[in-house]
């Protein structure tokens, strides 16, 4: 529980320096991870808080794509704040190479032959990347590798 106890304290400092965006993002958080202990009628545990959180950020990147197509520019930036908030509380994100060394592991260990085995291979590598890497690149690197096979 570290974290929520980081993003509490974050957030008190955030209302000391008048820093409303970094405020708002925190409350945010907050009210996302309460939603999510009540929807599983107990505390969420490490793993839990960082999906949330990286629900929250995935659904900044959507908006701020909608918004770029939208030629909304001031609410990009916006969107873009927040998500560099919510950065700070994920794991260090992965680089594709890494993405593709991980699913070529993965892919070796189960004998996987083609584009039919997709699904198994995203089912033990999606665990290991919770966090790190955003699902649609490990989608797209499991894609490549296995139809290339």
């Amino acid at each position: 529980m570290a974290l929520i106890k980081r993003i509490r304290d974050d957030l008190e400092t955030a209302i000391r320096q008048g820093d409303k965006t970094r405020r708002s993002v925190l409350r945010m958080v907050l009210a996302s991870l309460k939603n999510a202990e009540i929807a599983q009628q107990k505390p969420l545990d490490e793993a839990g808080l960082i999906g949330v959180i990286t629900k929250e950020a995935k659904q900044r990147r959507e908006s701020i794509e909608a918004f770029n197509k939208g030629n909304r520019q001031d609410l990009v930036l916006q969107e873009e704040a927040e998500l560099v908030i919510l950065m700070e509380y994920l794991p260090e994100q992965v680089s594709r190479e890494e993405v593709v060394a991980a699913a070529r592991k993965v892919i070796d260990e189960l004998g996987a032959m083609g584009p039919g085995d997709r699904g198994k291979v995203m089912s033990q590598l999606m665990p290991q990347m919770k966090g790190k890497a955003e699902g649609q690149v490990v989608n797209e690197v499991v894609s490549e590798l296995l139809s290339s096979l």
